[in-house]
């Protein structure tokens, strides 16, 4: 059985269910209380709703074998040396920055390198700069990487934006998504204080999975099907019936536009139409991508297209899975026969 950590509660959790049922994947929870529940399309495999800030510990430990989080909390609790890696890095959906936010009134502090200058200066006073967090390993990280050395993190989960204004701590490094809370509180983000851009990410666990074969096979499923949702919302479908001498005239007409023939090239099919004319009638179809839609629109219409259809495709899939295919390479399977694979996964 895989066991899948899902957010309860909190920003990620009702993405994460649409999002999964936009793969197929749907969540079947008999009751918003319980804490697991099924994937009607795995037969093997269990749900376990878990808050986002413990499903990188849960999935490293091994009590969950897959796990669904924010970027963020993923490189805020892995273990440089653990077993927990990322299989997917953006889901599309929960985007966000973790940010260094200063009081407004800091007229003269705008970017780290001010922020710098600030701690020596409170250093020479006798103390250092408090910054309210609850990523103080990623605070911390950021800010050596960037010189700064003379602070103190205060770890907090709840109303950090409140901490400047209630003196608990000079600023604050906290996940912003429009930066609305941050200017409610009159807080400014630094120039440059973006610590990371984040966004929801599917993890796993390597030993997990290198050690169980059901266990790979179904996470290449779930691969498969999330790739190719994502993919598909790159792309459009594009149909027009078009008169022609011939399929091969229309295809090479269409052909003209590289960019708005279709992944691989235009899809021509003889239309059996009721009317008489003294061409026949084609439906060409092209899948483009989605800021191309209008410009194949009007490529179409200038070979005298009628009828043109968009679409959006649910699913679109390559010859393989590039995500399984660097799946394997992390858990040291990329070198196996093709056959050993297929028995594997």
């Amino acid at each position: 059985m895989l066991r899948l950590a899902l957010p309860s509660r909190g920003r990620l959790e009702d993405p994460t269910l649409a999002f999964l049922a936009g793969c197929g994947l749907a969540v079947e929870r008999r009751n918003t209380r319980q804490y697991q529940a099924d994937i009607p399309a795995l037969r093997n495999a269990q749900v376990m709703f878990q808050r986002a800030a413990d499903i990188t510990e849960k999935v490293e430990s091994g009590v969950a074998h897959l796990g669904i989080t924010g970027l963020d909390q993923y490189y805020e609790a892995r273990q440089d040396d653990g077993d927990c890696l990322v299989l997917m890095e953006d889901l599309g959906y929960g985007h966000c920055e973790l940010v260094a936010a200063v009081p407004e009134s800091w007229i003269d502090v705008s970017s780290i390198a001010d922020l710098v200058e600030l701690a020596a200066e409170f250093k020479e006073r006798g103390r250092e700069l408090r910054i309210a967090t609850s990523f103080p390993n990623l605070t911390r990280r950021f800010c050596y990487r960037k010189e700064l050395h003379y602070f103190t993190l205060l770890e907090s989960t709840g109303a950090i934006e409140a901490a400047p204004a209630m003196g608990f701590a000079d600023l604050i490094t906290d996940i912003s998504e429009s930066g609305t809370s941050l200017r409610e509180n009159r807080l400014k983000t630094l120039r440059d204080g973006t610590i990371l851009k984040a966004q929801a990410c599917l993890i796993g666990n390597r030993r997990a999975l290198r050690e169980d074969p059901e266990r790979l096979r179904t996470t290449k499923h779930i691969l498969e099907l999330m790739e190719a949702r994502l993919r598909a919302r790159r792309f459009r479908s594009v149909t027009a019936n078009i008169r022609g001498a011939s399929a091969e005239a229309v295809a090479e007409h269409v052909l003209r536009r590289p960019e708005i023939a279709g992944i691989q090239g235009p899809t021509v099919a003889k239309v059996y139409s009721h009317r008489s004319s003294e061409q026949d009638w084609y439906a060409v179809t092209v899948v483009v991508r989605s800021e191309n839609v209008l410009t194949a629109v009007e490529h179409l219409r200038e070979m005298g297209g009628s009828g043109v259809t968009v679409l959006s495709p649910d699913y679109v899939f390559e010859e393989r899975s590039v995500a399984y295919e660097q799946l394997l390479v992390a858990l040291n399977l990329a070198g196996e026969p093709r056959d050993t694979l297929s028995t594997r996964a």
